[in-house]
């Protein structure tokens, strides 16, 4: 079982009621191999960025749910062939999202307590004339030689 993220935009001229019974429909679908609705939120109807199916509003729904890999091609056939669903989007959810500065941290064997310097923050210009000749930077290898060599 994986857990999995779907955002869907439904007609706005359904009901509230029809919307949940759309989504238990929808869910029952997705769950039947043994897999649980996680959490279920409606934000609802919101301002589309463009016009899908002439429509300038949509219902928005997030939810999330485990599910087996072997049930998603069914749920995602019933999806595309309901007329109501605007649009979907079906993810896999690997938890929490990790940020640069995370990774970097780790590359180099941890974190530490004070910020390194970074290269603006120097009092010699990189680009002046002394410390070009002094540090001859190297062209990439891609880049040296002649052409069609």
């Amino acid at each position: 079982m994986r857990l999995y993220e779907v955002v869907y935009i439904l007609d706005p001229a359904l009901g509230e009621e029809a919307i949940t019974a759309k989504l238990e429909k929808f869910h029952q679908l997705a769950t039947s191999r043994g897999g649980e609705v996680a959490a279920v939120d409606h934000w609802g109807a919101r301002q589309l960025a463009y016009p899908i199916k002439k429509l300038q509003n949509g219902y928005y729904v997030v939810a999330q749910f485990t599910a087996a890999v072997d049930a998603l091609p069914e749920y995602e056939r019933l999806l595309r062939l309901d007329s109501e669903v605007m649009r979907y989007l079906l993810v896999l959810n690997e938890g929490e999202p990790s940020t640069g500065r995370s990774l970097v941290a780790e590359a180099s064997g941890g974190v530490d307590s004070e910020p390194q310097e970074s290269l603006g923050d120097s009092e010699e210009d990189p680009d002046s004339e002394e410390n070009r000749e002094e540090n001859p930077t190297k062209a990439p290898p891609e880049f040296q030689g002649a052409r069609g060599r």
